[in-house]
């Protein structure tokens, strides 16, 4: 059989299957009428109305979400690039970014969730002159984020630093003393001086924590919190109103909650952090019943 495939240039793969088709068999391909774009089209609109920085890999991963609790069949993310295309909704490409000199193999990412939590800080210039600043805490693997902190002024002091701390351990643990005895959670940061300070790691270990810094002058080392800044500062803070620092203040909590519960994650498989870790207990819940049985 193989010297016969390969003399007429087959798979193997592809005789046996037309071997074994049943007697019914018809190719579904042929005289197929193209499902309407008009629907998918409108859509897609709706849900980028207000996420103009969205791709078709998000706005189809939107498009999905609701389909499948409404019950309906799911889009291929190739008809969503080829409607978005014909009604040139689709982004120009990114221009590629400079190669650091610096060498970095590490991985950010981990498997499981509460291995690994990772924080940075960030400033949004209003149109007042005044600036905001930010800090947040986020998981390595589920990509929430637990806890953030803002206020108005330039700066990272390390209070509000510790403060997220204890509501992300909260959060996640119940109460800051229910971290399990002899965990291995690390907290990744860069070096600034909120991060560093003694009273910010003195509360870091206290809660169970494991503090981590990066080499100096090696951002792609806490390259997840490096990304979500700009992803944040891309989807969400270039379409507020950027008006004065009262309101900027005013937008972030829906911002931050909007990226835990609805913003696609390629890493997640287009699931949102929290339909990702909502995916992980029952999966978790599956594998427990089932060592049970």
């Amino acid at each position: 059989m193989k010297a016969v495939c390969d003399a007429l240039g087959l798979a193997r793969s592809h005789v046996h299957t037309r071997l074994h088709r049943p007697s019914d068999w018809h190719d579904a391909r042929i005289n197929r009428t193209p499902a309407p774009d008009a629907e998918l089209l409108g859509e897609i609109q709706q849900h980028i109305a207000d996420l103009a920085s969205y791709g078709y890999r998000r706005a189809c991963a939107l498009v999905n979400r609701q389909r499948r609790a409404e019950g309906r069949p799911v889009v291929n993310p190739k008809r969503a690039y080829r409607v978005m295309a014909e009604a040139k909704l689709l982004l120009p490409k990114a221009p590629r970014r400079p190669q650091s000199s610096r060498k970095h193999e590490g991985r950010v990412a981990v498997s499981a969730s509460d291995t690994r939590w990772c924080s940075d800080g960030f400033e949004i210039k209003c149109d007042s002159g005044e600036t905001v600043t930010a800090t947040f805490a986020k998981d390595c693997c589920d990509r929430e984020i637990m806890a953030w902190r803002a206020w108005p002024g330039k700066g990272l002091p390390g209070e509000p630093v510790r403060e997220m701390l204890i509501e992300a351990v909260e959060k996640r643990f119940g109460a800051v003393e229910a971290i399990p005895e002899g965990r291995q959670l690390e907290f990744l940061t860069d070096n600034g001086g909120a991060y560093i300070a003694g009273d910010t790691r003195a509360i870091a270990r206290s809660l169970g924590l494991k503090p981590v810094t990066t080499p100096v002058c090696s951002p792609q080392s806490n390259g997840m919190a490096e990304s979500f800044v700009n992803t944040f500062k891309r989807d969400y803070v270039s379409r507020m109103d950027l008006a004065d620092a009262t309101t900027v203040m005013a937008q972030l909590p829906a911002a931050f909650e909007h990226f835990n519960n609805v913003h696609p994650h390629s890493s997640l498989r287009m699931r949102s952090p929290r339909e990702f870790r909502q995916h992980q207990q029952r999966v978790a819940q599956t594998g427990s019943a089932s060592t049970s049985a």
